[in-house]
């Protein structure tokens, strides 16, 4: 297969003052609704805090992906301030995506069910959160030929026998894959582990043919505006379980770099991460600070270490930002 790998981010920035009054009176009328239905760290500060993490993302995938194809921006009524307009760049609004009944949402589960609608998006494309960094030169027929290429981690899990409340997102969606496949196949086996946090590389076909044959999820996760724990993701495990049970995908274990930002071992990951940087295929940089103020020193440390292993602005980057942050 070939022609171009698009690139698709979502964005979010929780500081903005519009987009804080939306999130407060949706999650007001929300809870009220759905009492006890909110996932784990479902609606923490830090899932909608923006630390710079796209624009160094940006410039990991423009210094290790420079062919790329059109990159797509899907945020709510926002647009980062440093951005430069492109025409390798669509920003994608949630309005033009999804419908206005079921606007505003703030699930990011439930926006990225619809990615495979965005308009004129080619076949192949890698879909990124701006926490997944691309850490060394991307092969294209590694992650795409003869297959997609998916990861798991390497610890195994024991999951539970249903969906719960009290156990973290990525546990529920394996809970949820393992139940729909063994259901729609009596010789499912499912690989006891939990994908990880990854580049995703997607087709368009694919996600139209498991929308297809999987309506009544994809009717419930976008019931959502909140993450839900009784309306796991689809993108981040059953699509890839889904895929490699198609033939479309191979799995592969990897333990990848992965760094939260709240961790006590966070500088010694970061460490780590400046010694191997341009040999790692992916690193996440997680922002576990939860409800931490913006100047948090621990937010500081990861915005600094960005900005030493990738000071080069990518091509996204509007002058006078780059200027201000130059003399900053």
């Amino acid at each position: 297969m070939s022609g171009p790998v698009d690139i698709v981010y979502l964005w979010v920035d929780g500081a903005d003052a519009a987009w804080r009054a939306r999130h407060r009176a949706a999650y007001d009328a929300w809870a009220a609704k759905h009492p006890g239905q909110l996932a784990l760290h479902g609606n923490v500060a830090g899932r909608y805090r923006d630390n710079g993490e796209l624009r160094y993302n940006l410039r990991a995938l423009e210094r290790f992906f420079p062919e790329h194809g059109h990159v797509y921006l899907v945020t709510d009524r926002q647009v980062p301030g440093w951005l430069r307009a492109s025409h390798r760049l669509t920003v994608i609004d949630h309005r033009q995506l999804m419908p206005a009944c079921t606007l505003p949402v703030f699930d990011s589960a439930h926006i990225e069910s619809y990615l495979h609608h965005i308009p004129g998006l080619a076949e192949r494309f890698l879909y990124l959160n701006d926490d997944v960094f691309l850490g060394q030169r991307f092969d294209i027929d590694h992650w795409f030929g003869g297959g997609l290429r998916v990861y798991l981690e390497e610890a195994v899990v024991d999951l539970p026998a249903q969906l719960r409340p009290d156990v973290a997102a990525p546990v529920n969606c394996a809970v949820l894959a393992r139940d729909w496949l063994a259901a729609r196949d009596p010789g499912y086996r499912h690989e006891p582990r939990l994908h990880a946090h990854a580049p995703r590389p997607m087709l368009v076909s694919a996600m139209q043919a498991l929308e297809q044959q999987a309506p009544a999820l994809f009717a419930q996760v976008r019931s959502t505006v909140f993450r839900s724990w009784r309306a796991p993701a689809l993108l981040p495990d059953l699509a890839p379980r889904w895929m490699v049970a198609q033939g479309l995908a191979r799995s592969e274990v990897l333990d990848p770099l992965h760094i939260a930002s709240g961790d006590q071992d966070a500088a010694m990951r970061l460490a780590q991460l400046r010694a191997q940087f341009g040999t790692l295929p992916f690193f996440c940089i997680n922002d576990t600070c939860d409800d931490a103020d913006g100047d948090d020193p621990r937010l500081a440390r990861v915005a600094a270490t960005l900005q030493q292993l990738l000071p080069q602005p990518s091509r996204f980057e509007d002058d006078l930002s780059v200027l201000l942050e130059s003399a900053a």
